[in-house]
């Protein structure tokens, strides 16, 4: 199994910035594919940025230029450094993995509330 375990979210306000974390634990060897997602009030999760095991790099069309998603591999650890957040960025977001045959990881989510 894999653990996935966030950190750094919480209140800003619009036009502010922070850095989620995402530390994976177990058989972190099979990961392929890394990211984050999000989920607000009365919606869908809804992908945020991925990044590959060859390093592409996927972000929704919501957040391109605003948000920046990086890894370390040595540390097991993937970021989203977050810019210019807007109050529709406010959201449950959740760190994601995806593993050769054990499928799909999910993180416990960290709440990012932006205020206007």
């Amino acid at each position: 199994q894999v653990q996935l375990v966030e950190s750094g979210g919480g209140l800003v306000q619009a036009g502010g910035s922070l850095r989620l974390s995402c530390a994976a634990s177990g058989r972190t060897s099979r990961i392929i594919a890394r990211g984050w997602y999000r989920q607000a009030p009365g919606k869908q999760r809804e992908l945020v940025a991925t990044i590959g095991s060859g390093a592409t790099i996927n972000y929704s069309d919501s957040v391109k230029g605003r948000f920046t998603i990086s890894s370390d591999n040595v540390k097991n650890t993937v970021y989203l450094q977050m810019t210019s957040l807007k109050p529709e960025d406010t959201a449950v977001y959740y760190c994601w993995a995806r593993t050769t045959l054990m499928g799909n990881h999910w993180g416990q989510g960290t709440q990012v509330t932006v205020s206007s």
